[in-house]
């Protein structure tokens, strides 16, 4: 794999010093590239004058005295050397300016995927995914058009305006101070259309932004907009997105629109005026007839490239806008993964311990209320509840994927904010309720978890384990099978079994199954259930479960409802109880015997 060049900026180290990260900081270890194409275009603007300079000696000097011979032969070298020498040191200037601009941007692309990466999950949960893929494409995207041609070319139109004015000056003092009259009304009018267009454009890529996540949602659902026949419907979404990011589009250019004729009247009444008066001194015979051609081609030199000043000016405001749109990502605080008072040099235990816990997410009500219990090494803890009464949340925070706002938790004894995330998350196995699968082949994905070196016995007793290594060697390329995006070459149960064999080859001192058995057919969660009650076997496992009776062997069963537990104990204890447990216990038993009647009767007819 390719790597970033050594020396390359630790964008975030900037971050943590002054949580602030400007252009010119960026630019470390490329700034005497970027100064090195700043450099050629001061010489190409030299040329560029010296060409006029030229003419006017060429014009007074050779054909105003009729010199021939070897002084024209000179001049017409002198021409050809200048545009010659103008043409390379503009074409070095544009190759460093792009090699900064794509590198800063290679940097960023590179920077933004790492971090994105170590974020916290309280940051995922409130940012949308088309928001994120927006600024790590479009608008890094903006940042290195603004290094390549909009910095860059505000150099070259400063440099040519500072050293064609000097030329100016040169020829005639009193041409050069006419030649700028309008220039500061031009800057003004430049920065006030910067400011507008700054806001409209941050609008329009907030747009974008907002269409980039319907389109990513939309395609993400294909499957379930097909199947509810909801094409028309999602169309009509996107279409009025769209519309909104024409009308917001359509703003940004009108404000487009009435810059540049207003600029170019302005730009067009001073050459006129320049002219005219150049031409009334040449034939009063206050300057010579050289000199005033000279004058004429420093004055389209120095008029237009204010010209275009404005609009770099103007444009350069998008490159700024994006600029901030990355920085607010750059600028958001890493999940410290390896901070902890203890570093622990042993296996867990597995004992752990929660008193009187409270938990919320961001800016709401508490999830989580008062959560006490304790299991011992090797236990099976079993979470039953209603959709929403906090089972996952629960064990959300065992991993500290979440770090609870109340009370305290304890890992062995010692308190889990003690231990160092990243240690945690390696002792800690998930299977969550809907799987994720990488679009690899399987073998790739049930190693995933696993940073050492596995053998191929070592990956089939996982999948074995997980009831789906004879689903695997019945596709043809066996373990080398790509799953396709989101593992959609597999069914639910298929891609849920391969989560767990991911998680089993971990080998976790501490297992979280997250409903893990609810897309597989009764048989195969019989198969699971089995391979499961093997492996938890000295392992402290969390059972998420909808099904009693994929939990009544627990150790220790919790009832959750809205935040609390308001049974516990084990199964025979709960069914002696009058409770949520025993009540919804037969209620499932019911349902069972009434499915079996129905099939009975289908088998009979």
């Amino acid at each position: 794999m390719t790597q970033v060049p050594s020396g390359t900026y630790d964008v975030q180290q900037a971050v943590a010093e002054r949580r602030s990260v400007g252009l010119w900081r960026l630019m470390t270890s490329y700034r005497r590239t970027y100064l090195l194409a700043a450099a050629s275009l001061g010489v190409a603007a030299v040329l560029k004058s010296g060409t006029y300079l030229l003419l006017r000696y060429f014009i007074d000097q050779v054909l105003g005295k009729g010199v021939a011979g070897s002084v024209l032969v000179l001049v017409a070298l002198g021409f050809v050397a200048l545009a010659v020498f103008e043409g390379v040191f503009t074409f070095l200037s544009g190759r460093l300016a792009a090699a900064t601009a794509e590198g800063i941007a290679l940097r960023l692309r590179n920077y933004l995927y790492d971090h994105i990466q170590r974020l916290s999950f309280t940051y995922h949960d409130r940012m949308q995914t088309g928001e994120l893929i927006s600024r790590s494409t479009s608008d890094v995207d903006a940042v290195r058009r603004f290094f390549a041609d909009q910095a860059i070319g505000l150099g070259r139109i400063s440099l040519l305006f500072l050293v064609n004015l000097g030329a100016l000056v040169y020829l005639s003092p009193r041409l050069a101070g006419l030649s700028i009259v309008v220039i500061p009304l031009i800057l003004a009018i430049s920065l006030f259309f910067f400011r507008r267009i700054s806001d409209l454009y941050e609008s329009y890529q907030e747009q974008e932004a907002t269409l980039s996540t319907t389109l990513q949602e939309n395609l993400s659902g294909v499957r379930v907009v097909k199947a509810f026949a909801r094409q028309d419907f999602e169309s009509r979404k996107f279409e009025a997105e769209n519309w909104e990011k024409y009308q917001r589009g359509r703003r940004l250019l009108r404000l487009h629109a009435v810059f540049w004729p207003t600029t170019d009247i302005l730009l067009v009444a001073q050459l006129l005026v320049g002219y005219t008066l150049g031409a009334l001194m040449a034939i009063q015979g206050t300057i010579s007839v050289g000199t005033y051609l000279a004058y004429a081609g420093l004055m389209i030199w120095l008029i237009f490239p204010m010209r275009n000043m404005g609009r770099l000016i103007v444009q350069m405001s998008t490159g700024m806008v994006s600029f901030g749109r990355v920085m607010e990502i750059v600028r958001e605080a890493r999940e410290d993964l390896l901070g902890g008072e203890l570093q622990p040099d042993a296996p867990l235990r597995g004992e752990i311990r929660f008193e009187h816990v409270d938990f919320a997410y961001e800016s709401e009500e508490p999830v989580l209320k008062d959560i006490t219990f304790a299991c011992q090494s090797g236990q099976v803890v079993a979470l039953l509840g209603s959709t929403g009464s906090g089972k996952t949340s629960l064990v959300n925070l065992i991993p500290r994927f979440y770090d609870y706002t109340a009370g305290e938790i304890t890992l062995d004894g010692r308190s889990l904010r003690t231990y160092p995330r990243a240690y945690l998350r390696e002792a800690v196995g998930l299977v969550e309720q809907e799987p994720f699968l990488f679009s690899r082949t399987i073998r790739e994905n049930i190693t995933y978890g696993v940073k050492r070196q596995v053998s191929q016995q070592e990956i089939e007793d996982a999948a074995r384990a997980a009831a789906i290594h004879d689903v695997i060697l019945s596709f043809p390329e066996g373990y080398d099978t790509l799953v396709g995006e989101k593992g959609v070459t597999l069914s639910g149960g298929q891609k849920q079994r391969v989560a767990i064999a991911r998680t089993l080859l971990k080998d976790p001192r501490i297992l979280i199954l997250d409903d893990s058995t609810s897309s597989v057919d009764t048989e195969t969660e019989v198969e699971i259930r089995g391979a499961l009650a093997r492996l938890m076997q000295g392992r402290t496992s969390f059972v998420i479960a909808h099904r009693i009776q994929s939990v009544m062997d627990a150790d220790l069963i919790l009832v959750m409802d809205r935040g609390r537990i308001v049974e516990r104990g084990r199964h025979d204890a709960l069914m002696a109880e009058d409770g949520i447990y025993r009540s919804v216990y037969q209620m499932q038993a019911q349902v069972e015997v009434e499915i079996e009647k129905e099939m009975a009767g289908v088998g009979r007819d």
